[in-house]
């Protein structure tokens, strides 16, 4: 017997576990999507509830009506040149943070997958550990027009 052979055969070995793995992705999976819709069910009952209480749809309503002035004063406010512009510059630089997260999260993974370091120290001293967040998206989704 080759060395390959035997290896397959072993216990614990990568298709195995790659099989372990996929088997535990279905199941939290399927346990992730029971719960929600349970939650889905349960938080529908919650609701009723509340809005079956006529002291909080009333209030529920007057926060409604406060919140849409609120609204109409903010964007009465940012008519104003000053408030405006300052506006605009929190905007832009709230869109170049999340560009420059972006690229620093590709640099992150090159790093981590060239290095095989999951920490890095900062020009400030900090040392900082590199994570991911994994998750799942319907194919579907992803790709519809």
């Amino acid at each position: 017997m080759d060395e390959n052979t035997e290896t397959s055969k072993t216990p614990g070995n990568g298709a195995d576990i790659l099989i372990n793995l996929e088997g535990l992705i279905k199941s939290h999976i399927s346990s992730t999507t029971r719960l929600q819709e349970e939650y889905d069910k349960h938080r529908s009952m919650l609701d009723d509830i509340f809005n079956n209480d006529a002291t909080y749809k009333k209030l529920s309503e007057e926060s409604k009506e406060a919140s849409r002035k609120k609204g109409a004063q903010k964007q009465q406010i940012l008519k104003n040149p000053q408030a405006a512009d300052l506006n605009s510059k929190v905007q832009s630089m709230k869109s170049e943070i999340k560009e420059i997260q972006g690229a620093l999260s590709d640099y992150l993974k090159e790093f981590q997958r060239m290095s095989g370091v999951n920490e890095i120290e900062g020009d400030d001293g900090e040392v900082r550990e590199i994570v991911y967040d994994a998750r799942l998206v319907k194919k579907s989704s992803t790709y519809r027009h």
